[in-house]
């Protein structure tokens, strides 16, 4: 398993020296498990902003919102907003063209990697891109970010580039052809997962539930099964870590 700590840097004029970005995949998982009371205790103890993109915005707030299935979470996920647990990078003065416009150009390069059957595959949507471009404005701004995402492609693009080739081979049934040149703007990214979270809200004292050993073991299978890319023994490798 890959953990990143947020290392200090030197703070800028606005006070503040780092950031979480969440995608919708992480905040969605942590949402249907119940976990946001833990997340925004997490940001009381975090000493810079817990950041979304209005791409990720429109992804767990205002579409869910029109639909009466997930029309609760949607909420919960406003309200935190609203209290700015969570913000939009306007709120550091990043203006959203220039998020858009790295977007754009990280989305057209990403879905030009990988071909089958002489078709380009679409790989990752505007959500996670714009957490990436967001990331990248960050790091030109000398503030240390990371990246909350539980969606495996977009990790494996990150991470492992290389073994994704095998991994859509495998669900596409299809030989998949690459253009490497193409892996270089997706370099450098540090990534954490909501089981990295829940570990550490865990770790803080910050979980509500009290019942000893089982309580870790519960938050990393159930963020599992809410779509967290984890394997079983990563989880095993966190429980001996604790």
């Amino acid at each position: 398993m890959t953990r990143h700590s947020l290392v200090r840097s030197a703070p800028p004029q606005n006070g503040w020296h780092k950031a979480i970005i969440f995608d919708a995949s992480t905040l969605i998982s942590l949402a249907m498990n119940g976990l946001l009371p833990e997340l925004k205790e997490l940001k009381k103890i975090f000493d810079g902003k817990f950041m979304i993109t209005e791409d990720v915005k429109k992804e767990v707030i205002d579409k869910p919102l029109t639909i009466k299935k997930f029309e609760l979470e949607a909420l919960k996920l406003k309200q935190l907003l609203d209290e700015k647990v969570l913000e939009l990078p306007s709120s550091a003065g990043i203006k959203e063209n220039e998020i858009q416009s790295q977007t754009d150009n990280m989305m057209k390069i990403a879905n030009e990697i990988f071909t089958g059957e002489g078709d380009k595959i679409h790989l990752i949507s505007a959500g996670e891109t714009s957490c990436l471009a967001l990331s990248k404005i960050l790091d030109n701004k000398k503030i240390t970010n990371v990246i909350a995402v539980d969606e495996r492609t977009t990790r494996m693009l990150v991470e492992k580039p290389d073994n994704l080739k095998e991994l859509l081979q495998r669900k596409l049934h299809t030989r998949i052809t690459l253009n490497k040149k193409n892996f270089s703007p997706f370099k450098g990214f540090k990534i954490i997962r909501s089981a990295e979270l829940v570990y550490v809200a865990y770790k803080k004292g910050v979980v509500r539930l009290k019942d000893g050993d089982k309580v870790l073991d519960a938050l990393l299978w159930a963020v599992k099964f809410k779509g967290c890319s984890i394997s079983n023994e990563e989880i095993d490798e966190i429980q001996r870590i604790r």
